[in-house]
């Protein structure tokens, strides 16, 4: 996957608005052209580059908390948004752009017509005040879910209040919209998700963040061998489930607010990349962490640089792109299953 992921970068570093373009020669060979060199300097280290990077990721932190919730839920079928976080994220970048006035062109624009600009094109402060609100959204949406659920020993309870959260979130957000439609435009970026305003801070801080949580998920990988074998036998192990089970849900959080304040809500991602592991290889939890988060990051590189080619020099929202193909694999994965259970019976 790493060399997949490495071929992917290259490949990402030459598609850009007008279809695919070979930047790597320039680059290779700065004496033939250094005009043409200098040129693709700026647009490989500026903008493809650390979008390319910033999508890994971001998909690698999707991964990771996929892998994750599916083993905190026991459920194949838990995905990264399942505590609310998708909904509070929403809500707060909602209400940071009915605060700014509205749309105003800070989120928008590029995502549709390709141009090698940021989503957010306001200044650096509307940035971070935007991706501030939105991971602040996330996480206090999952704290709500857990005063809701009364802490973390029950599972059922913990899923079906993050539902709840997640519904009531994503009412206010469109309450929100009612109430200041001139940021729907704005909203609709989010929404559909993006890796084109990902810059090299955007890159650091996810690497940052995503090292810290694949080291707490390993090292917390035990319980969750133990939880896949029942609540009693777990303890029977001597786990000490209730602050595992928190610092879980932490991992979870954390990777889950990151990836959405930077990229906004793409889907599919952190439940399709376990499935994909499982399906290739059979290993434990903590190995899982890494090859999800590995296959996430793949997943989400190639996704975005089909979305930038699909439609040049029209960008395709990748947060649709993988809706459309995550959902695909899964009704593939659906009857497949169906059709082995029935051939068992027979």
């Amino acid at each position: 996957m790493l060399l997949v992921a490495l071929a992917l970068a290259a490949l990402g570093v030459c598609v850009g608005s007008a279809g695919f373009e070979n930047l790597i020669g320039p680059l290779l060979n700065p004496q033939a052209d250094p005009a043409a060199t200098a040129m693709a300097q700026q647009i490989v280290w500026e903008i493809r580059l650390p979008r390319t990077l910033g999508a890994w990721m971001a998909g690698a932190l999707l991964g990771l908390a996929g892998a994750v919730a599916q083993g905190l839920f026991r459920n194949p079928l838990a995905d990264p948004f399942l505590l609310g976080s998708a909904s509070g994220a929403s809500l707060g970048v909602a209400l940071a752009l009915a605060a700014m006035g509205g749309g105003a062109g800070m989120l928008g624009g590029s995502m549709m017509n390709g141009a090698a600009v940021s989503v957010f094109s306001g200044s650096a402060l509307v940035r971070l005040g935007l991706t501030g609100a939105a991971f602040c959204g996330a996480v206090l949406a999952v704290l709500l879910t857990l005063v809701l659920s009364r802490g973390v020993q029950h599972t059922l309870r913990l899923l079906l209040a993050g539902v709840v959260v997640g519904v009531v979130l994503g009412a206010m957000t469109h309450l929100v919209l009612v109430f200041s439609p001139e940021s729907l435009q704005a909203m609709q970026a989010f929404m559909l998700g993006s890796t084109s305003f990902v810059g090299w801070t955007a890159c650091l801080l996810m690497a940052g963040v995503w090292a810290l949580c694949a080291l707490a998920a390993w090292l917390f990988a035990r319980v969750l061998d133990g939880l896949s074998l029942g609540d009693a036998t777990a303890r029977s192990l001597g786990l000490p489930l209730g602050p595992m089970r928190a610092a879980l849900v932490g991992v979870l959080a954390l990777a889950t607010g990151t990836a959405v304040a930077q990229t906004g809500l793409i889907a599919f991602v952190g439940l399709a990349a376990p499935h994909l592991v499982r399906s290739l290889v059979k290993t434990t939890s903590a190995r899982l962490m890494l090859l999800a988060s590995s296959m996430g990051g793949v997943l989400l590189m190639a996704a975005d640089t089909l979305a930038r080619w699909l439609i040049a020099p029209q960008e395709l929202p990748v947060g649709v792109l993988t809706a459309v193909l995550g959902g695909g694999y899964l009704l593939w994965l659906m009857q497949r299953n169906t059709r082995a259970s029935r051939g068992g019976g027979l």
